[in-house]
């Protein structure tokens, strides 16, 4: 019988690592946003103030673009733990300067930016090692439990981080920063925890440019995981909504930091029962439908988030979407992870790390730019509608996703051994 991974104890160190780390990430951003478009409103109408807010985005998006081709590299030739003890110890600086200069009174939209940029380049680097870390430390059959339990820790802390961070916020803003660096800092100390671990043998008769885009190549020969790191991509591009929440809770809803706290937390409760669910009753059969059902949920979702004028309608929306979003990377990651060799995990990883950053923070860009044209209403219901209407054309397009029936890869049939004839026998 395969070990529980909650009995191992680096692999309990690695998970309440990248929870607590993604949390503050998430918290941290999702303040950000707020602090840089109220500033901006003290001096702009709402269509500029939500373009500035969407830049934001891609701040950190750039970084991470320009960074892909190497990081990916790097967390399959170097010791991954301290690639993540590297990059956590930098936003805990980055943290702890966003609260001083709050504390201050001396915080301004270039500082903010600047932020941006430093957890651009800190998650550019840190994504790839996490993600191939976690198989590392649990035995081969307790691979598939261990990515999915690792797989639901960022997607909670991704979706619960903003709603923790705007109710910190709501009581002080010194209370948020202090946590957040805090959370961080405790990150660090868990990650140290870990003591060295099986990495990839070095492949010295190949090129560092040659295995960069080895790793490209292999996601474009697989279409499976082709397509659950493309549908992701384009899907939470168009259909994003986390990046105009501050807008929503501002200037339409009228609830302020308080209710954006709340309406940030209705996609951790979504996601948080949806993870209960899959501890208790996992999912095996049909993954591939069932990703592709959950991504239209989700675009449905958010269009009823972008047509509401009612806070607990929003909120209903808000928190469905979330639950819809954790079946999505719950497949998605799983199926990428068990799908990609541990030499590869790295460079794949990083390719995956690159459409989820293109997703998120540039589709923050995406949003910010469509909320300045057709306003923050108009810019939601059509990226909802967008992510429902691609979801139907990758159905069709890969038809390896909807028949994908299990996490498992197919088994490679090894191919017929050829005898030489011999002397003196007849052959058939």
């Amino acid at each position: 019988m395969a070990v529980h991974p909650f009995r191992i104890p680096a692999f309990r160190a690695y998970l309440l690592s990248r929870l607590l780390g993604t949390i503050a990430l998430a918290a941290q951003g999702i303040i950000i946003g707020w602090q840089v478009y109220d500033l901006a409103r003290a001096t702009m109408d709402i269509r500029e103030a939500a373009f500035l807010l969407g830049m934001i985005g891609a701040a950190q998006f750039v970084p991470l673009f320009l960074l892909t081709p190497v990081v990916g590299l790097a967390a399959d030739t170097f010791d991954r733990r301290w690639i993540v003890r590297g990059t956590t110890l930098l936003l805990v600086l980055n943290a702890a300067m966003l609260g001083t200069l709050t504390w201050m009174g001396a915080l301004g939209l270039p500082a903010l930016f600047a932020a941006a940029v430093v957890v651009g380049v800190a998650r550019a680097f840190s994504g790839p090692a996490y993600s191939a870390l976690a198989p590392n430390l649990v035995p081969r059959e307790s691979l598939p439990t261990a990515i999915a339990i690792s797989a639901t820790a960022w997607q909670v802390g991704t979706i619960a981080g903003p709603s923790v961070g705007g109710v910190l916020y709501a009581i002080h803003p010194d209370v948020a920063y202090g946590t957040i660096t805090a959370l961080f800092a405790a990150a660090l100390g868990l990650m140290m925890l870990i003591a060295r671990v099986p990495q990839p043998p070095a492949v010295g008769d190949r090129h560092p440019i040659a295995r960069i885009l080895d790793g490209f190549a292999y996601v474009r020969r697989n279409r499976l995981v082709l397509a659950t790191i493309t549908l992701d991509l384009f899907a939470v591009l168009l259909a994003g909504s986390t990046a105009l929440l501050p807008i929503f809770a501002r200037d339409i809803l009228h609830v302020g930091p308080t209710g954006l706290g709340a309406l940030a937390a209705a996609m951790g409760v979504g996601a948080a029962v949806t993870a209960t669910w899959f501890s208790f009753r996992p999912m095996h059969a049909n993954v591939g439908v069932k990703m592709l059902a959950a991504v239209i949920v989700f675009g449905v979702a958010v269009v009823v988030f972008g047509l509401s004028k009612n806070f607990l309608l929003s909120f209903v929306a808000l928190a469905v979407g979330g639950g819809a979003d954790m079946v999505s990377v719950y497949v998605r990651s799983s199926l990428i992870q068990l799908h990609t060799p541990d030499a590869m995990r790295g460079r794949v990883g990083a390719v995956s790390q690159l459409t989820i950053s293109a997703s998120n923070e540039l589709g923050e860009a995406e949003s910010g730019l469509l909320a300045s044209l057709l306003g923050p209403v108009g810019a939601v219901v059509f990226g909802g509608v967008g992510a429902i209407a691609v979801t139907l054309l990758w159905a069709r397009l890969f038809p390896e996703l909807r028949l994908a029936k299990t996490f498992d890869p197919p088994e490679v049939v090894p191919e017929a051994r050829i005898v030489p004839p011999q002397h003196g026998v007849a052959q058939p």
